[in-house]
């Protein structure tokens, strides 16, 4: 056994994840260490211990203070962060906020995450807005290739532009500055997705150049389920609203967000003990010997099914994407089948289409050893011979 794999068999016990599966698919939830869950209970016995008087003398605080601890974890203004439940609820924040015309266009992008595709389709159905789409080159997609696509599909009636920091069904990792900067030049906002961002890749949102960053938390810096956050430049601040109107209406950015009526802030305020685990565990060392273990087991795998890898190392982080042993049928419902089959045999990873063919995304993190892909590959190969 490696280092790497002694190491994840020893930090195991920090996670209750049920190792008897095979769990090699952190990025659709993540998985919150025990350590973390038993903060957020502690914090929830706090409210529930006067309910009353945690509300009004020690949220307010507590909420401005573990955003303060994540905006400087991501590179911002603790008071330019506010927290909703994910990332497409920040989307959707976003996109019902602005004042849309007839004819003004929402560009995306051809492998746009499913939720967000149909948020625009909400909004553009309600204001007359056109959705447009850049068309990604893949596989082996490059920088270049991809700006190139985005910038042949701005035109002036863009008002914003939706990137994805990693692309969920690719796991690719966008050029978001390039992108941000094509999307300003023609007048219109950028809007990142980055759903799967936060503690996979670095993150500086002083130096990014975007008008707008949502993303997750209980992916990979592995908070509890139901902390999201949204950050917004300065300028937008004013006319951004939360999805829930309450008390707040009027009075400011934070009064808004932070505020949408009684709820279960447990999760948000255990975000600061999630970020401390992140670090305990090497921080920026973390990301690196997660996106190293993606990259060598994409590599096991593709060799194994003779497949490809989607695109060159540099485009992923603790998450890869390579094709399936699968041949035929690529409807939506075979790809349920395959992926309840492979559940019942104790794996998950997802199997999608994009593109032409079916290919598999795979995930690492702390807990993860090589062995595991291992696995995977004699599972995976023995759903095409059923």
């Amino acid at each position: 056994m490696t280092t790497r794999s002694s190491r994840a068999e020893n930090l195991r016990g920090l996670w209750g994840l049920d190792f008897a599966r095979l769990n090699v698919n952190h990025g659709s939830y993540g998985a919150a260490p025990l350590s973390v869950l038993a903060e957020q209970s502690r914090w929830r016995e706090r409210m529930e211990a006067g309910a009353t008087y945690f509300i009004a003398d020690e949220l307010p605080q507590a909420i401005r203070a573990a955003a303060a601890a994540l905006a400087e974890f991501v590179g911002a203004e603790r008071d330019d962060l506010v927290f909703v439940d994910n990332a497409t609820a920040g989307i959707n924040a976003i996109l019902e906020s602005m004042q849309l015309a007839p004819g003004d266009e929402i560009l995306m992008h051809s492998q746009i995450y499913g939720a967000v595709l149909k948020t625009a389709h909400h909004v553009a159905g309600r204001t007359s807005a056109v959705l447009t789409s850049a068309e990604l080159p893949f596989p082996d997609p490059t920088r270049e290739g991809i700006v190139a696509a985005f910038a042949a599909a701005i035109t002036p009636r863009t008002r914003i532009v939706i990137i994805d920091h990693i692309v969920s069904p690719s796991a690719l990792i966008l050029p978001v500055a390039e992108i941000a900067a094509l999307a300003k030049a023609a007048g219109a906002l950028a809007l990142v997705d980055g759903a799967h961002g936060p503690a996979n890749v670095p993150i500086d949102l002083k130096t990014l150049g975007v008008d707008f960053y949502v993303g997750n938390c209980h992916k990979w810096l592995m908070a509890p389920k139901g902390a999201g956050f949204l950050w917004s430049a300065p300028a937008h601040q004013p006319w951004l609203h939360p999805n829930i109107i309450s008390h707040g209406y009027l009075a400011g950015f934070l009064a808004e967000f932070d505020w949408t009526g009684t709820r279960d802030w447990s999760a948000a305020l255990a975000v600061p003990a999630a970020i401390a685990f992140h670090r305990e565990l090497g921080g920026p060392a973390l990301m690196a010997a997660n996106r190293d273990l993606a990259w060598e087991a994409a590599g096991l795998l593709s060799a194994h099914w003779d497949t490809p890898i989607a695109a060159a190392p540099d485009f992923f982080g603790a998450m890869a994407l390579i094709g399936a042993p699968i041949t035929g049928d690529t409807s939506p419902e075979r790809i349920h089948d395959l992926r309840r089959r492979l559940r019942l045999r104790g794996a998950d990873a997802p199997i999608m289409e994009v593109g032409d063919r079916l290919w598999i995304r795979i995930s690492a993190q702390a807990y993860n050893r090589i062995e595991d892909y291992e696995k995977l590959a004699g599972l995976v190969a023995a759903l095409e011979k059923e």
